[in-house]
């Protein structure tokens, strides 16, 4: 049974205050909302309100659940990506030797193809989601990230772990993160943002726990042992999904072979021009997003020694994160329409130009407020991807909307970090590097500020069409009614 058909009984047999009951609907309704005094059987044929059903969300129940186990999903997923810096170095010491720049070109792209197949599985995900449903995609890739987690464990060489871990345990996690997404617009509308903003704060908070966790097991018990720690965090992602019970009342087709094409191939995503902005906009800005995450922690051993404490960094950026989610996703339940974007360009701007500061700090203090600023930021981000997203397609076509737009930001997410290594391997240095990682998010907000402008274009252009036809439909009644008048005067005339 798909997503979209799971409606209790009691769903069925008490209608909530914003159904619309369907039934026949009586000829003079159906004349006046035409315009015409002739009605298509097959209009009669399909329930004309079916449509304009509108679903009431429960803003709370069971939704706090799949908020938590959406939360969790977050946390696990991400934090465990975001400590990649950590793994890198431990990578290095198994495979070869530190100083083995070859090596370390070679390792970075685990934790690049990593992150880079979660999002660029997503466009394959949201199919799965639209036609298996949340629950069963969530959970079937929550068994696949374990299983490739749990093979990591056991691999001795580089090459195997790009397939472990960069594909198998990435394309699980990707299966397990999308519908952790969609499934909160089943639940919440008004406190969407907020919804998002305390689940993808998940992230943020096991991205401050891991690394205390991280530091201590790969010195004891080592790189392997510590893998299989973890997938402990993965294996809860399992009853975490069967969490996901889907509530929104399934998509009107007008036959079965439409609505299967429907569910694989969504266009109306891409009619929307500010969607389509959107989606190429977000990846400009991505391309330099990633490299902190993976080259900040060698930076720092290579700027100030390896006997400070590096692993402050990365809680620096996940406390502030944290607070950054829960304040931008407050903000945007106040924020009307499309105008969440401004939220996003202003993090970008933010964003590029704390990357650029790296190389400019000198001492490791001004590393720890350029990080606090960064990830407060991050934070902001992140939170309102799904909200935004919702306003821009609808509900309905949110879960492909999502998935497109993850698989596009798949590219920079990958090409970056390597990129990065490539240029601190040919001038010794990570300055460049991060000089050049702050521009792509300056240039991706200023392509953002166009969405709001799109949108409301799109609105009044709308407003002005439906003006048109409104004024058509009465100037047809007025002519039915002319003709009507005049029959019966024919009729009077020829009786006289």
């Amino acid at each position: 049974m798909t997503e979209g058909n799971n409606v209790t009984e009691s769903d069925n047999k008490e209608p909530t205050a914003g159904d619309v009951p369907v039934g026949p609907v009586p000829a003079e309704e159906d004349k006046q909302e035409n315009g015409d005094c002739k009605v298509d059987s097959a209009d009669k044929a399909s329930p004309p309100a079916a449509e304009e059903v509108e679903f009431v969300h429960p803003e709370g129940g069971w939704g706090w659940v799949v908020m938590l186990a959406s939360m969790w999903c977050n946390g696990s997923v991400f934090g465990i990506q975001n400590s990649f810096g950590l793994l890198f170095l431990s990578m290095l010491k198994e495979f070869g030797k530190e100083n083995d720049e070859d090596l370390r070109f070679r390792t970075s792209w685990v934790g690049s193809l990593s992150m880079g197949m979660i999002f660029f599985c997503s466009p394959i995900v949201s199919i799965f989601t639209d036609i298996f449903g949340c629950r069963i995609t969530a959970v079937g890739g929550a068994a696949v990230a374990l299983a490739g987690l749990l093979a990591s464990s056991f691999v001795k060489s580089l090459g195997v772990m790009y397939f472990t871990y960069g594909i198998v345990f990435a394309c699980g996690c990707s299966f397990a993160y999308q519908p952790s997404l969609v499934i909160l617009g089943h639940y919440f509308k008004k406190r969407l943002g907020l919804v998002n903003g305390i689940v993808t704060a998940g992230s943020g908070i096991f991205t401050i726990a891991l690394p205390f966790i991280f530091s201590p097991l790969l010195e004891k018990v080592g790189l392997q042992n510590t893998l299989r720690v973890f997938c402990v965090l993965i294996f809860v992602l399992i009853p975490a999904g069967f969490t996901y019970k889907p509530l929104l009342p399934a998509k009107p087709a007008e036959s079965q072979t439409g609505f299967r094409l429907s569910r694989i191939f969504n266009m109306n995503i891409w009619k929307s021009a500010g969607y389509r902005i959107w989606a190429f906009g977000i990846p400009a800005a991505l391309y330099g997003y990633y490299v902190p995450y993976v080259h900040l922690m060698n930076h720092v051993q290579e700027r100030f020694g390896p006997e400070v404490n590096k692993e402050i960094l990365l809680l620096c950026l996940g406390i502030t994160s944290c607070l950054g989610r829960f304040i931008c996703g407050s903000v945007a339940d106040f924020v009307k329409g499309s105008n969440k974007v401004f939220l996003q360009v202003l993090s970008f701007f933010v964003i590029g130009v704390m990357s650029m500061m790296i190389p400019l700090c000198k001492i490791f203090g001004g590393l720890i407020a350029v990080c606090l600023v960064m990830g407060l930021f991050d934070g902001c981000f992140i939170c309102i991807m799904a909200p935004i997203a919702f306003e821009l397609v609808g509900a309905k076509d949110v879960s492909q909307a999502i998935g497109f737009l993850l698989g596009l930001m798949s590219v920079p997410m990958v090409a970056g970090p390597p990129i990065a290594g490539f240029l601190r391997d040919k001038l010794k240095s990570y300055d460049m590097a991060f000089y050049l990682a702050g521009i792509p998010p300056i240039i991706g907000g200023i392509l953002l500020c166009l969405i709001p402008w799109v949108e409301a274009r799109n609105r009044r252009k709308q407003k002005k069409e439906g003006l048109s036809k409104e004024q058509d439909v009465r100037q047809k009644m007025i002519e039915l009614e002319k003709a009507e008048e005049d029959a019966k005067n024919k009729i009077g005339d020829s009786v006289i």
